[in-house]
Formats: structure tokens, C-alpha cells, sequence
């Protein structure tokens, strides 16, 4: 398939800063397996991630966290109730805690930077959201990224192609009260692999444009800042300008209504503005049992954003995505 081919040029083209296509072929755009095929399997764990990279995925989305002894750990969340059996482990029981979170919210959980690595081994994964399998919930531990690196390595080796990593930093300042450097550990470990230069097939991402502007002066790897409506309210602009995120970073990642109308599917002319600047477009998240009401089809949706100007999908159904981005 064309796509694996093409995908080194793609990123060539992307970390020089190249304006894209106006309107992208297939074969340009990326598929992301956000936190691996999280619809088929408990999300961030190394088996999620092994089927995303069999059903096609160029890239696999570690979100990270971190460990109280620094070692970065996949979870969408530092907190532990939803994701893992913590609940159910009595020897772990008294470890609960309040916390505000960045926006504000007060949460009561069990918070990853609060126990060791060894610890958080001892976890089970489970399916966070309603109405998917929870037939492989307790089978699988949390992962950290040096196995994740060695997954992605591994694989793409045994089918002779390169599968990207899209690590994105959880709550990087609230690691940073508890007295962790997320930079410094990413930083190190994309080295240890080899995987910190500009044609590295990584992309780092985050909703907090600080670590970002951090990561810009310490590694050649792209950075992408996640954005999306403020206060999630329909039709309103981009919490960060893109003229602000051109300035330290190589990408946006825009949720999907700020890049296309939530009702119609019709393009709003963000994509067009982003590359104008030069960045990339990764939009959020695409999930078969989650359609909007105007797509007949999951491809559907998923071919709408390429239309809207998209150079690269998240998807929790990785194979979906692959289907729509493919050349007829």
C-alpha cells in the first residue's frame, strides 16, 4: 500500500515546513491509533497498540504519565479509577487523594505520580467507555514508553515498515508540583531510541503550550499543539491562535468541529488557515460507535475532515481509518 511508502516523504515535507496540498490525497494523510485500537481493546496497553499497527495504523498514540520514580507510563489520566482495577486493590486502598486539575475541577482518585513504577505494574487495564467489549478488562498491565518504543520497533520490523509514536504529555505541569521533569524524561528516552531528530517518525503533542516551547528548544522532533473550542461551546474560536502555535511549533491538532461544521460536516476554512502557516493538521478523535448524525458511515465522517483539509486522523478504530484514507 502506497500510504507506508509515502509516509517518510510526508514527514520530510511536514518538519521543512512545507505548505501541504491544498485539499490532501489519501495517501498524504496519517492515521493515528488513538491510545492504540481503544475500541477493540483496553486502551494503552501494548496489545491495543499491537493491533492498531497489524489493522494499518502509522502511528500509535502513547498518552503519558509518570511514575513517582520518573518513569514515564502510559494512561490517558494520572488518575487511576476509570482506566485500571485499582478500585478493587485493597492494598492501595488508603492511597486516595484530592486534587484540582487544570481547569479547575476538584477530583478525589488514585493519581499515578503517587506510586512507583513497580506499582503501577501490578495494575490491570480495563475499557473506559460504555457500550465497548469488556471481555479483555484484567489481562493486560499498564505499559511504559520504553516498551511501547520497542513494540512500535519491533513491529514495524516484522512487516517491513516504519510505525510512527505520537506520545502526548498528560498534565506536565501538575508533574511538575510533584517534582518530575515530563520534558527531560521524553526527551531522554526519544534519544536512547535514536528517535530525536526532525526526520525521527515522531510527532509530541500536548494541550499545554508550555512544555512544548520547552520540548522546541531541547529536541528537533515536531511538536503539535492540541487545541480545541473555547469552552467547548459550538461555532467559537480556537482556544490558542494558530499564528501563536506557528511560532514553536510544526503542527496543530484542532478537535474535529473546529475544523469542520459539527452539524454539516462542511469545511470552516481552519485547515486552510494552518497551512498557510505552514502546519500540519491532526484532528480529533474519530470513533465508529461515536458518528455525528450527517455521516451515513464512519468513512464518511473521516472522509469529510480530508476534505476539510486534514493531514492526519485520530481514531479509536484504527482499520476505519485506514479504509477511508486508502486510494480507491
Amino acid at each position: 500500500m502506497m500510504r507506508h511508502i509515502l509516509i517518510a516523504a510526508f514527514l520530510g515535507l511536514l518538519t521543512a515546513c512545507a505548505t501541504p496540498p491544498a485539499v490532501p490525497t489519501p495517501q498524504d494523510v496519517i492515521v493515528i491509533a488513538h491510545r492504540g485500537a481503544s475500541g477493540e481493546r483496553p486502551e494503552h496497553t501494548l496489545e491495543a497498540y499491537r493491533l492498531a499497527i497489524a489493522q494499518g495504523a502509522d502511528f500509535i498514540e502513547p498518552d503519558l504519565v509518570m511514575s513517582s520514580d520518573g518513569v514515564l507510563m502510559a494512561r490517558h489520566d494520572p488518575w487511576l479509577s476509570d482506566s485500571t482495577d485499582i478500585a478493587a486493590r485493597p492494598e492501595f486502598a488508603g492511597r486516595k487523594r484530592t486534587l484540582t486539575g487544570p481547569e479547575g475541577e476538584t477530583l478525589t482518585d488514585w493519581w499515578a505520580f503517587d506510586f512507583t513504577a513497580a506499582e503501577l505494574k501490578t495494575l490491570r487495564a480495563k475499557q473506559v467507555r460504555d457500550g465497548r467489549s469488556k471481555s479483555y478488562d484484567g489481562l493486560y498491565e499498564i505499559p511504559t514508553f520504553d516498551e511501547i518504543i520497542a513494540l512500535a520497533t519491533r513491529e514495524g520490523a516484522a512487516r517491513g515498515r516504519v510505525v510512527g509514536l505520537y506520545p502526548e504529555t498528560k498534565w506536565p505541569t501538575e508533574h511538575t508540583a510533584a517534582g518530575l521533569d515530563m520534558a527531560g524524561a521524553l526527551v531522554a528516552a526519544l534519544t536512547a531510541a535514536g528517535l530525536d531528530g526532525a526526520d525521527a517518525p515522531v510527532f509530541i503533542q500536548s494541550f499545554e503550550p508550555e512544555i512544548l516551547k520547552t520540548l522546541s528548544r531541547r529536541i528537533e522532533t515536531p511538536l503539535v499543539q492540541l487545541v480545541y473550542p473555547e469552552g467547548w461551546q459550538p461555532g467559537a474560536p480556537a482556544n490558542i491562535p494558530l499564528a501563536e502555535i506557528a511560532t514553536y511549533a510544526q503542527g496543530a491538532g484542532p478537535y474535529k468541529s473546529l475544523l469542520m461544521g459539527p452539524e454539516t460536516g462542511a469545511p470552516t476554512g481552519y485547515a486552510a488557515e494552518a497551512k498557510a502557516l505552514g502546519l500540519s493538521v491532526h484532528t480529533w478523535t474519530f470513533r465508529d460507535d461515536d458518528k455525528p448524525a450527517w455521516a451515513a458511515t464512519p468513512e464518511d465522517e473521516i472522509r469529510a475532515a480530508l476534505a476539510a483539509g486534514a493531514t492526519g486522523i485520530f481514531t479509536d478504530f484504527p482499520a476505519t481509518g485506514v479504509r477511508a484514507t486508502q486510494v480507491p
